[in-house]
């Protein structure tokens, strides 16, 4: 992960890591919200379609914001997809399955990311602009997979605590709270770097966790 700090202290690397990762961020950002505008849709909710969000083109999802530190710190968000539960059959689960849809998104692609660079390795060695641009698709749908699942307003997390948790009015104050000043928590913790201490062991184990089974893949397959 590198900030503005690394930018000016070493402007061509950062900015040549800056072009690869634009591509990574503008696929993982539309799959991620085209998955949940999926999900609404086959549970029978037609809002985000009607709204021209069940779709993979990046620009009718990305927040300015969301995008920049995305492109700065790899932890980012973008514009959420509107869904109406007064459409699901079960309320509730529906619209959890809703939330997930998008974190399971970026999961799948990161998978696949990850057996592209393995195809690099096997059939034409290290190809540096290979390697580097889906390198930026693993780790940046890794990251967005996790960052997505904290609790705290707009990222799905939120929503998935809500379906879970929201009972009563103690839990109801805490939320509001949350609604209140997601935001502002969400930039403390970057810009303190307490989300990267939280990020980075998470984000570790889904690495390896990954990397594993390709390699226990093609152990089997005997590649390795």
């Amino acid at each position: 992960m590198f900030g503005i700090t690394s930018l000016f202290s070493n402007p061509s690397g950062m900015l040549t890591q800056l072009l690869y990762r634009i591509p990574a961020i503008l696929v993982a950002l539309s799959f991620h919200e085209w998955a949940h505008a999926y999900a609404a849709y086959k549970l029978g909710d037609p809002t985000a379609r009607n709204m021209g969000r069940m779709t993979i083109n990046p620009f009718a999802h990305i927040d300015p914001l969301g995008f920049l530190t995305l492109l700065l710190f790899r932890f980012g968000w973008a514009k959420p997809v509107p869904i109406s539960t007064r459409y699901f059959k079960n309320a509730r689960r529906d619209e959890l399955i809703v939330s997930l849809a998008g974190v399971a998104a970026n999961l799948v692609l990161a998978f696949l990311s990850m057996g592209v660079l393995y195809i690099f390795i096997f059939t034409t060695g290290v190809n540096q602009a290979g390697m580097e641009l889906f390198s930026n698709f693993f780790f940046l749908n890794v990251s967005l997979c996790i960052f997505n699942l904290l609790p705290i307003p707009p990222l799905d997390g939120y929503h998935v605590a809500q379906c879970l948790f929201l009972r009563g009015q103690k839990t109801y104050r805490v939320f509001s709270f949350l609604e209140r000043y997601g935001y502002i928590i969400l930039l403390v913790l970057l810009f303190t770097g307490v989300l990267s201490t939280i990020m980075s062991p998470l984000v570790n184990g889904i690495v390896y966790g990954i990397d594993g089974i390709y390699r226990l893949l093609f152990r089997l397959i005997g590649l390795t």
